[in-house]
């Protein structure tokens, strides 16, 4: 008779040689877990690797009602076992009880969150392939059960490299989920330097569509992000007439989530005409999540180094240790730090982590 850690491993590497669309796998996964270590709630969220940013979970509806605080809690306040941090630490499962229940007032989490809400114990795994983070998995334990076993988090450890492996396999089906609806080709549409609109695709209708209902105005109102990167562009043609430096010109782009959550990235371009007068190009279409933070620090004119910097702050680096990685001093980081504020418009690290974060809770199911 196979062990509970045997039975567990099959039933998960099993799963490999299926055919899976990113969320039925992870549903399966979940099933498979709950007859070796059972639960009462979980959240299973894939992540973009090179930003560790959610890119939709599969919850239920008791860690949904909790999912702001939990957000909150994970990317802008000090608390143990933070996902970054285990990637860090190479120590892919966390045992809330295990490191707490002597001083409960270590974990925020616990006390002001999980505890209240009727949870006892939390199991957290960072899913790790090819040195790579793909997703996280907690599950929780409700107040009249068991604490997670160090055996139960042994067992989960041994499983996270197969299903890692299988976040990163279906990781292009999770693309091919978000963007169900969307139009196969981008939106093209033609306007004059005045705005007015002198021709468009179906694809350009389809998203013109969705932004006039984001602003609630009729469609014969042209969208204001559509005029905002066209007189964006018709700015910067200004400036170059007068300036030689091109290299100074920002691009006439932005981006802009939509009322179910799909974001959607404009850029303006200007078409010389042959005869007539010049008109502007704007092209309309989905961006993926490993677009997202690009996008949002090309749009706030972030240095390269300020965008690199940007990525550690959003792995909960500290100021030493990015001094560290980047090879510069502490004053440093807090000088570009400072830059960073100024240009998006806020006053701490805290802030800079919600403004950047709280834009990219992209749903595939109900997101976490």
């Amino acid at each position: 008779m196979k062990s509970a850690l045997e039975q567990g491993r099959t039933s998960i590497t099993s799963l490999e040689k299926g055919s899976w669309t990113s969320r039925t796998y992870r549903e399966a996964v979940l099933k498979a877990i709950h007859a070796v270590v059972p639960y009462d709630a979980y959240c299973f969220t894939t992540v973009d690797p090179q930003t560790l940013l959610s890119t939709g979970a599969v919850t239920e509806d008791g860690i949904e009602a909790i999912h702001d605080r939990l957000f909150i809690n994970e990317y802008t306040e000090d608390d143990v076992h933070k996902y970054a941090d285990l990637i860090r630490s190479n120590k892919p499962i966390a045992l809330l009880q295990a490191s707490i229940h002597a001083m409960p007032e270590r974990s925020l989490r616990y006390r002001s969150i999980l505890q209240p809400a009727g949870f006892r114990d939390e199991l957290r795994a960072v899913l790790i392939c090819d040195e790579t983070c793909w997703g996280y998995l907690t599950l929780y334990r409700k107040a009249d059960q068991p604490f997670f076993s160090e055996e139960e988090g042994q067992w989960i450890e041994e499983w996270t490299t197969s299903i890692a492996r299988m976040l990163k396999r279906t990781s292009l089906s999770l693309m091919d989920e978000i963007k169900q609806g969307s139009p196969a080709d981008p939106g093209l549409i033609m306007i004059t330097d005045t705005f007015q609109l002198l021709s468009s695709n179906d694809s350009a209708q389809y998203w013109l569509t969705q932004l006039q209902r984001l602003e609630l105005v009729g469609p014969d109102i042209l969208p204001r992000p559509v005029r905002a990167v066209s007189s964006h562009l018709l700015s910067q043609t200004l400036s170059s007439a007068v300036s030689s430096e091109l290299s100074a010109k920002s691009p006439s782009k932005v981006c802009i989530q939509l009322l179910d959550g799909r974001y959607l990235v404009l850029h303006a371009s200007r078409m010389q005409q042959m005869t007539g007068p010049d008109q502007i190009a704007v092209r309309l279409e989905q961006a993926m999540p490993q677009d997202l933070l690009p996008l949002f620090a090309e749009s706030h004119g972030l240095s390269v180094r300020e965008r690199e910097l940007l990525g550690y702050v959003l792995r909960s680096y500290s100021s030493k240790e990015i001094a560290a990685a980047m090879n510069i001093s502490a004053y440093t980081v807090q000088d570009h730090l400072k830059s960073i504020f100024a240009k998006t418009s806020v006053y701490s690290r805290r802030e800079l982590i919600w403004y950047f974060v709280s834009r990219f809770q992209l749903k595939d199911d109900r997101a976490v």
